[in-house]
């Protein structure tokens, strides 16, 4: 990789591996050769691990509540919108394969002042998704006691999902050695069990077995409305996919492997939503599925295979949600961590644990405002605003796709290159920020609230920061 090698004085938080391998090379300084060993299966693991969490149990009751049937057609759109992201987002990625993903791609191509908004924004939107994902944990959580016959005074959703994030938060304190092998091994028994209960209750939708339905009216009395208002809601599912880049400097063959990775797991991804939502909508109707809440997926497989079939799923949603959290705990930490290397917050910021080799106080800048954040149980607003910010990321990433092509400075030489790069980024951006009109007003609100807040930070702390170009 060409170009300038920043200036760093600062002592930088290591991954296990570096501790554990004092020989490693840092890919955030960019000294050295980074070894790649991660393929396309481990590149597709991490996108499909971090999306096919939460979402896909949390989401089928409340989606269908709103949009009916046609909630399938709300994650379709979803989906495209990720995708038309995800090929630009993966030319970056091989240009500038350092930790950060988005924020470091705006920040280098746009300047400090996006950069910082999206740094920012990007730290607490991914705090308000991790918080939406505890609530998700707790409800599945609480689901284990009724699946048990225990009767509890409170709905223990809000109190399960506080006790797991303080829990998380402390947990990654003391290190994340085998994050990815738990990563690995909870996408391969998600996968199995989605597979199988998708399998069954889509046979059965069909009419191949199991009683005949009626169908329902496909879109809500609102029309196309309801649709796109409930494709802003669940966009959340969809953040993961840029998780993807932030290991851009370790995929084998990224010029291959990189956009594979990160488009093949939007697919897989966006099949499954589609297909949960067919077959949660054919089980019960969208209105009395809405009725179940957060655990509605409970019920669906309940009514195909009974006891069995509930348990597989509270057991599937425990895993998804607690993974789901666990990455956005992690992740809002590490966003915490670029901003401060970057110098657009205070250096404590990125100070590490000695004895672990942690970002102890990244993690209690994120941990803690999520824990605030998961105890107000505020499920659609949470997801919501997490979207808000992530979309503007997006479409801001968007955006620096199209100067950097039209520029084509010295140092930006990409692996791989978006077919059409322009127009499909152009369409990318303008999809991101069209999404954001269908939002609530409550949640474009706070996004907006937080988005000046961090462009106001910027203005106070950081304007003699330069970061454009520099990486």
């Amino acid at each position: 990789m060409d170009g300038p090698e920043p200036d760093e004085t600062r002592d930088t938080a290591p991954s296990p591996a570096d501790v554990e391998d004092p020989d490693a090379v840092d890919a955030d300084t960019g000294e050295g050769e980074l070894e790649r060993t991660i393929g396309l299966a481990g590149g597709l693991a991490i996108g499909i691990g971090t999306m096919i969490g939460a979402g896909i149990f949390v989401f089928p009751g409340l989606a269908a509540e709103n949009a009916g049937p046609a909630a399938a057609a709300s994650f379709a759109i979803g989906a495209v919108v990720a995708l038309l992201v995800a090929l630009p987002a993966a030319e970056l990625a091989t240009a500038m394969p350092r930790s950060g993903g988005g924020y470091f791609f705006i920040s280098r191509g746009l300047g400090t002042g996006p950069g910082a908004v999206v740094g920012l924004g990007l730290w607490l939107g991914l705090v308000f998704a991790s918080a939406f994902y505890l609530v998700g944990l707790g409800s599945y959580a609480g689901q284990v006691f009724l699946e048990a016959g225990i009767a509890l005074p409170v709905d223990p959703a809000v109190p399960l999902g506080v006790a797991f994030g303080v829990g998380l938060t402390a947990l990654s304190v003391f290190g994340t050695e085998n994050t990815a092998a738990l990563q690995n091994a909870i996408v391969i028994v998600l996968l199995v069990i989605l597979t199988l209960f998708l399998s069954y209750g889509s046979l059965d939708a069909l009419g191949v077995f199991g009683a005949e339905s009626t169908p329902e009216r496909f879109f809500p009395p609102g029309g196309a409305l309801p649709v796109l208002q409930t494709a802003a809601l669940v966009f959340t599912s969809y953040l993961g996919f840029a998780q993807v880049a932030t290991v851009a400097g370790d995929i084998k063959e990224p010029s291959r492997n990189l956009p594979l990775a990160m488009v093949g797991s939007v697919v897989v991804v966006g099949v499954f939503y589609v297909v949960t939502i067919f077959v949660a909508t054919s089980a019960f109707g969208s209105a009395r599925l809405g009725e179940f809440g957060e655990t509605a997926m409970v019920e669906v497989a309940r009514e195909f295979v009974g006891f069995p079939g509930a348990l597989a799923i509270v057991i599937a949603g425990l895993l998804a949600t607690f993974s789901s959290a666990n990455a956005s705990i992690l992740s809002a930490s590490r966003a915490v961590y670029a901003v401060s290397r970057d110098d657009l917050i205070p250096e404590a910021a990125s100070r590490v644990n000695l004895a672990y080799g942690t970002p102890h106080v990244a993690l209690g800048l994120a941990g803690g405002p999520i824990v605030v954040l998961a105890a107000t149980g505020q499920v659609e607003l949470l997801a919501e605003v997490a979207s808000f910010l992530h979309l503007v990321m997006y479409g801001l990433l968007c955006v620096a796709l199209v100067r950097l092509r039209r520029e084509q400075p010295d140092w930006y030489a990409p692996a791989f290159r978006c077919p059409a790069g322009v127009p499909v980024a152009a369409v990318g951006g303008v999809a991101s920020f069209a999404l954001i009109a269908f939002m609530q007003p409550a949640s474009i609100g706070v996004g907006v609230a937080i988005m000046v807040a961090a462009y106001g930070w910027y203005r106070y702390y950081a304007t003699d920061v330069e970061l454009r170009g520099d990486f």
